[in-house]
């Protein structure tokens, strides 16, 4: 079992800087899977509507036994945003889930073109006050998106989610983050489908510290101050990708890493891109 550090939130919650990521993660075996991390040492579970597998989640948090140490995040989908429709799409993910309170309420996408994640964002900050969700964020916020956001609801969000890996670094939203007490989040911390892990200063510097290349990216993750949530069903990849906090990368290392900065690997601009 690996123990998962924590770092506080801008609302004084403990949040692990490691989590999983759940996607298509459903079915018995899906459930096994969570079961399996939890486990193994992880405490953070994300989810989203989207992702159509809220029941699997609660279920593995049922059977893990220890609902208290947990941290569910689910997300409010597109077509889903608006005040009222915030509050029911809620009560409707806490249905499904079987849990009482949300641990981590985001808003997926922004959807700009809707233009209503403002109101949205009001309306989980209601769900917060009425003790139905605990800490509320966004994912997919650039950062004029996020200083409207507080401007117009006095309330900093304290995660962001967003695309984030060596080929995506995303610097100028990092430092924003920083200065703003938002924690960051990495959705496809390890550039699925590309030859991230296969590059050669990833190679060298896994080998320069006896670990695994994507220890070493999820390590260079966890430096920067992002918590990555890589998702895997198998128990071992499981611990392997958690086991990043007996070892740290220079700043050299970080650096090289980083240059490998290429841009986005799907069509995710949050000013463009949209889903329901």
């Amino acid at each position: 079992m690996v123990t998962i550090p924590t770092v506080s939130l801008n609302d004084g919650t403990a949040f692990p800087q490691l989590g999983l990521g759940t996607y298509n993660l459903r079915g018995e075996d899906g459930v096994a899977a969570m079961v399996a991390a939890v486990e193994g040492g992880y405490r953070l579970l994300d989810t989203a509507v989207n992702y159509e597998n809220e029941r699997e989640v609660g279920e593995a948090v049922r059977r893990s036994g220890i609902r208290d140490e947990l941290l569910v995040t689910t997300k409010v989908p597109g077509r889903d945003h608006g005040y009222d429709e915030t509050i029911a799409s809620a009560r409707g993910s806490l249905e499904r889930l079987g849990l009482e309170r949300i641990d981590l309420y985001l808003i997926h996408w922004p959807n700009p073109s809707v233009g209503k994640w403002v109101d949205t964002f009001k309306a989980m900050v209601t769900l917060q006050q009425d003790g139905l969700v605990g800490s509320v964020g966004v994912s997919n916020f650039t950062e004029p998106m996020l200083a409207r956001l507080v401007d117009e609801t006095g309330v900093t969000p304290a995660v962001n989610q967003v695309e984030l890996h060596p080929h995506f670094p995303q610097a100028a939203l990092r430092a924003f983050h920083a200065a703003h007490g938002i924690r960051t989040e990495s959705w496809s911390p390890l550039a699925h489908r590309s030859e991230l892990l296969s590059e050669e200063v990833v190679i060298e510097t896994a080998a320069a510290h006896g670990v695994t290349p994507t220890q070493v990216v999820l390590r260079w993750h966890v430096q920067l101050g992002s918590t990555p949530i890589p998702k895997s069903a198998d128990p071992a990849r499981q611990i392997e990708n958690a086991d990043v906090f007996g070892f740290s990368l220079t700043d050299a290392e970080i650096a090289a890493i980083a240059a490998l900065e290429r841009g986005r690997l799907w069509d995710g601009d949050p000013d463009t891109h949209e889903e329901m």
